[in-house]
């Protein structure tokens, strides 16, 4: 066959078996998904069409572009091909990623579907979430290195470079001590449950909610929506309180400061009557009472509860507002005085 027709012949050819086998598996994909719709695999794989087509795309024209005849092209047989491997290689990375992925978060979907436990929920999230971007290191690492080896160049080298390999590495470790060290702190929080995803912690004196976990750094966001970035190792190196682990209740205190007159009995009835209204309180415990006492004022501290540390913080404005406006209506006098004339 003439070189002029098979060029079209074979990128035709190769175009259209691409597109008839990418509708095929997108077909099979949308029929399973319908027929198992409790199993979120099949729709989370159609996301890999396009890398899908991509490679065999790539691997139809890196086997056939030989059997054009076209002269430009053998004239460029080396590049071409080397361009096609390339391609190849590339879209067979994303395709492993895409799939690995999609494998990955279908086995979390299932996983936190029937878990009741919202702390190794967040536990399973956050080791998957790592998981996953230590398989995208690995498989864009051997992809590049596979897309070295195409060229002769690199791949001579190669041998010099493995004589070396042990001082390199040294020098490289020393070099990159500080990563090296954040990625394996990173390991360690995802499998040793330091701190998860979804997680409430106050480190470095801000209290805030684990937004992200990644191999070298951990983003923390604050209660005025601020993010705190900080290298993963901190948390194995330097203490922090994590207020979700061992469960999401908490136990928060309110203090007022009060005159020695003030009407503690009534204050405790009043501290009782207004969690009663509080949505926010889970009832689980309570009290008022005198904790410290000065000179001119009396420390009034109430214990409240609540199922997380949002409610808490809710339960503890709620009661400290509505105490101080109850004693400024009801008993001014219980509050804090500066006496500016001799008592009578």
């Amino acid at each position: 066959m003439n070189s002029v027709l098979l060029l079209p012949t074979v990128l035709g050819g190769s175009i259209l078996l691409t597109a008839a086998a990418g509708w095929i598996v997108d077909l099979l994909l949308r029929r399973a998904d319908a027929r198992h719709p409790e199993t979120p695999l099949w729709h989370l794989l159609r996301r890999c069409r396009s890398a899908f087509r991509i490679v065999l795309l790539a691997a139809l024209l890196r086997g056939g572009y030989r059997q054009t005849g076209w002269a430009p092209l053998e004239e460029h047989e080396a590049a071409v091909g080397r361009i096609l491997s390339l391609a190849l290689i590339g879209a067979g990375a994303w395709l492993t990623v895409v799939v690995a992925s999609a494998v990955v978060e279908s086995a979390y979907a299932r996983y936190a579907t029937g878990t009741r436990d919202p702390a190794r929920v967040r536990r399973v999230r956050t080791q998957v979430t790592l998981m996953t971007r230590v398989v995208t290191v690995v498989v864009g690492v051997l992809a590049a290195a596979a897309m070295l080896l195409t060229f002769p160049n690199f791949r001579a080298l190669g041998t010099s470079v493995l004589a070396s390999a042990g001082i390199i590495g040294i020098v490289a470790g020393v070099a990159a001590q500080s990563t090296l060290g954040n990625l394996f702190a990173g390991f360690q929080i995802a499998f040793g449950d330091m701190v998860r995803i979804g997680d409430t912690v106050v480190v470095a004196g801000e209290w805030g909610v684990v937004e992200d976990i990644t191999l070298t750094f951990l983003a923390v966001r604050t209660w005025d929506e601020r993010r705190i970035t900080m290298p993963v190792s901190y948390f194995t190196t330097h203490p922090f309180e994590n207020w979700s682990r061992g469960g999401l209740q908490m136990t928060g205190t309110v203090f007022l400061h009060c005159d020695h007159t003030a009407p503690v009995d009534l204050m405790r009835d009043k501290a009782h009557e207004i969690l009663l209204n509080c949505p926010q309180w889970d009832g689980r415990g309570w009290d008022l009472a005198v904790t410290e006492t000065t000179p001119s004022t009396i420390q009034v501290r109430v214990i409240v509860t609540a199922k997380d540390a949002d409610d808490l913080w809710t339960v503890r404005c709620a009661v400290r507002e509505e105490l101080v406006a109850w004693l400024a209506a009801k008993h001014p006098g219980a509050l804090p005085r500066i006496l500016t004339s001799p008592a009578e």
